[in-house]
């Protein structure tokens, strides 16, 4: 920690450090304003990004609309076929894809953050398994067929399993690790209980084929207003937890003497990322990946700190989704491939990177 100014076999003794001098201040102030303005300057890269890819939401698929024809069906309509395809099928897919990609992407920085673990997905704690098990179990037992009925089946099957999670990772006293092992338990349990009742059920199996696969296609803009609300509250809080999760990302003892209330902070985690993904997964199924990918992107322009990552995490993830349910609609036209299979992929495809590299590897 300290020099050693011991005299040498010659004699010498070694010259101490020079002390910092006030020029040194000027350079770190100009180093903070242009991370600033870097970061900055990435909001509006994905500003840019997202509306690149609505525009091609809007546009592309089985039948190719031009960005002035786009305009025109949005804004001065006549009636016409290219209309009807964007006002009544593209504009609420694309709605809703942007509304669930910034709900899983906050989600995934949020919880990454939360466990300090950066393999970690929002379908860690349970949200996932939680809504397919409710989910299941209303088609299968009450014999619910439509996706507004599954919506608040899903709802609360996420909310149960993440405080099933909760209150067997220790309660209170959770920490990233118990939490770990508590979701990773939860979500074996029920996914073992929704393959069974499948097996079962068959008419349960093949409503669940298409619920579980996750897609953005033939969903209406009645699913949105009814879920927005949830994914509004549930952004609003992630938002508002980003300083004092930044104190908690530097471990529960220094969090403590920066004035952080660990406990609270954690317990609203869990509920900002039971509404995010709970509802995300009601409206359009399980979609993989998608919280695992975007924070690490990000995290390679903004850092690891909460206020920048989470909003970062909120422009670009809808950006990934929409360009994803893009490629799926024109791989193998006119069929498609849904989005949650093309994410899946893509987020594969990832994590093989990611595990393969020697310092997470190390974690």
């Amino acid at each position: 920690m300290f020099a050693d100014l011991r005299p040498r076999p010659g004699g010498k003794r070694p010259a101490p450090p020079d002390p910092p001098t006030s020029s040194d201040a000027p350079h770190e102030e100009e180093s903070r304003r242009s991370r600033a303005s870097i970061r900055a300057w990435g909001l509006v890269l994905g500003l840019v990004l997202l509306s690149a890819t609505t525009l091609l939401s809007l546009g592309v698929g089985a039948k190719q609309i031009a960005p002035d024809q786009v305009w025109s069906a949005l804004f001065s309509p006549t009636g016409t076929e290219n209309d009807a395809i964007v006002r009544e099928l593209r504009l609420p897919r694309t709605l809703i894809g942007i509304a669930v990609g910034a709900a899983l992407g906050l989600g995934g920085g949020l919880m990454q953050t939360l466990t300090r673990n950066p393999l970690a997905d929002p379908g860690l704690l349970g949200v996932n398994a939680g809504a397919s098990a409710a989910v299941v179990t209303a088609i299968s037992v009450l014999g619910i067929t439509t996706f507004t009925g599954y919506l608040w089946f899903a709802l609360a099957g996420a909310a149960v399993a993440a405080t099933a999670v909760q209150a067997l990772g220790g309660g209170r006293h959770a920490t990233p690790v118990r939490l770990a092992l508590a979701g990773t338990a939860v979500n074996a349990a029920l996914f073992g209980y929704v393959n069974g009742l499948q097996q079962w059920d068959l008419n349960a199996l093949d409503e669940m084929r298409y619920w579980s696969v996750g897609t953005l296609a033939k969903r209406d803009a009645d699913l949105l207003i009814t879920v927005l609300p949830l994914l509004l509250a549930g952004a609003a809080l992630a938002l508002a937890l980003a300083r004092p999760l930044g104190a908690l990302a530097l471990g529960d003892d220094h969090a403590r003497a920066l004035g952080t209330r660990v406990r609270r902070t954690r317990v609203l985690s869990v509920l900002a990322i039971t509404l995010l993904c709970g509802g995300a997964t009601a409206v359009c199924g399980p979609i993989a990946f998608i919280g695992l990918m975007i924070p690490h992107a990000a995290r390679s322009f903004c850092g690891s700190d909460p206020r920048w990552l989470l909003p970062y995490c909120a422009l670009y993830a809808p950006v990934l989704l929409l360009a994803s349910d893009v490629l799926g609609r024109i791989v193998v036209p006119p069929s498609e491939i849904e989005v949650g299979t093309v994410t899946a992929f893509l987020g594969g495809l990832l994590f093989i990177h990611l595990v393969r590299r020697r310092k997470v590897a190390q974690l």
